[in-house]
């Protein structure tokens, strides 16, 4: 069955029938890219800590959600590094991949993701698509966010970004001057692209960052993804600000249309 016809007698479920539009972030809850962006993080950061003699290694779980996701690779790398410890000079936007600054640690992720990228496709989570096309339906304007500037493409290849009416996306906010989660400002751009407040609008976040950057922004609605086992990760959305917590963004919809 295709998701178009899976969602034909599907409806949103009542916490999100009062919102008037819905953002969603992009890796982890559109598109199954997070773990794709956690095995680069953990070759570029171990080998960073490996260099300064560090006794540990990057958590691609735990460290991941707490100090990268959702964040700009520059701010991740040096939010992850500074919590071990490790004081390396900002460096410069110039700086090829390496261990020596944080702007080279960035560098050296952004190589492995690409490299990976040529050899893989990234799909999107059934469940996101369902409440995509049940959103269409519903006529409720929809965006998506991320501080990745691989975001419209990744989105385009997974065969989903016709079902967005904008994206905000790392290339978009480095044009724009904004700041990446927990700041609010790429939900609130992109809010504002849909033409619906904040108070009136929902997030769909994965990252505690993000889901802070919801709260932050005074959006009417803010939802937390936890695909984590056992779900370890709902407490930590809870305290950021999440005001409910699924598993999949497939569990907004109810079974059939009221």
């Amino acid at each position: 069955m295709s998701d178009t016809s899976a969602t034909a007698n599907q409806a949103l479920a009542s916490c999100l029938r009062s919102v008037r539009a819905v953002v969603l972030d992009t890796d982890g809850v559109i598109i199954e890219s997070a773990g794709a962006h956690a095995t680069a993080w953990k070759s570029a950061f171990d080998a960073c800590l490996a260099a300064a003699g560090a006794d540990r290694t990057f958590d691609q779980v735990d460290d991941y959600r707490r100090y990268v996701d959702g964040r700009s690779r520059q701010d991740g790398a040096a939010a992850f590094l500074d919590a071990c410890g490790l004081s390396l000079p900002l460096g410069d936007p110039d700086d090829g991949p390496g261990t020596e600054t944080v702007l080279a640690v960035a560098a050296r992720k952004e190589q492995l993701f690409n490299t990976w990228l040529q050899d893989h496709s990234v799909p999107a989570w059934p469940g996101s698509v369902r409440l995509l096309h049940t959103l269409c339906r519903a006529h409720v304007p929809r965006a998506a966010v991320s501080a990745s500037r691989h975001a419209t493409d990744l989105l385009s290849s997974a065969g989903v970004l016709d079902l967005l009416l904008t994206v905000v996306d790392g290339t978009e906010a480095r044009r724009l001057g904004l700041p990446g989660k927990p700041d609010p400002a790429l939900f609130l751009e992109a809010a504002r692209r849909l033409g619906v407040p904040a108070r009136d609008s929902a997030v769909i976040e994965d990252a505690p960052a993000g889901v802070e950057a919801g709260r932050r922004g005074g959006f009417g609605l803010v939802i937390g993804v936890d695909r984590s086992p056992e779900r370890t990760g709902a407490a930590l959305l809870h305290r950021s600000g999440a005001d409910v917590v699924v598993t999949d963004p497939g569990e907004l919809l109810t079974g059939e249309e009221e």
